[in-house]
């Protein structure tokens, strides 16, 4: 299973009225935590275009349980927890604070496409080999 974990400050500007972190900023943490855990594989999500593939969004889920608040510390927890084999990627997240108080979970499931074609294709050699590392 591939873990990452990454730290992120909730800046001002990402915050409601509320002074809660704006609920729609988790896509973009996650998103942090995806491109970290792909520099974990040797590789980072520029060099993965640059070699002809694309991940768009299939899907996104959230479930919400505490807010983070301006200037808390969040650690996202990226995790990979199977072998991808087909043409999706599935990544599980969970946000906690600093006191270790989860605050949402959820998952990004993306889509390999060859740039080329602009059609689903497997995950490249050079990529699986990777991730074969971590399972």
């Amino acid at each position: 299973m591939l873990i990452s974990e990454t730290k992120i400050r909730v800046r001002y500007g990402e915050t409601d009225q509320m002074g809660y972190a704006y609920y729609g900023i988790y896509a973009q943490y996650y998103e942090v935590g995806r491109v970290e855990a792909m520099r974990m594989l040797g590789f980072s999500y520029k060099d993965v275009e640059e070699k002809g593939i694309m991940m768009p969004v299939l899907e996104y889920n959230i479930r919400y349980k505490k807010p983070a608040y301006y200037d808390d510390e969040i650690m996202v927890v990226t995790m990979l927890k199977e072998m991808p084999n087909g043409v999706k990627l599935n990544f599980e997240y969970e946000c906690f604070n600093q006191k270790n108080e989860l605050l949402n979970s959820g998952n990004v499931t993306l889509a390999i496409i060859d740039k080329s074609t602009n059609k689903l294709c497997k995950l490249p050699n050079w990529f699986s080999n990777a991730l074969a590392k971590f399972f």
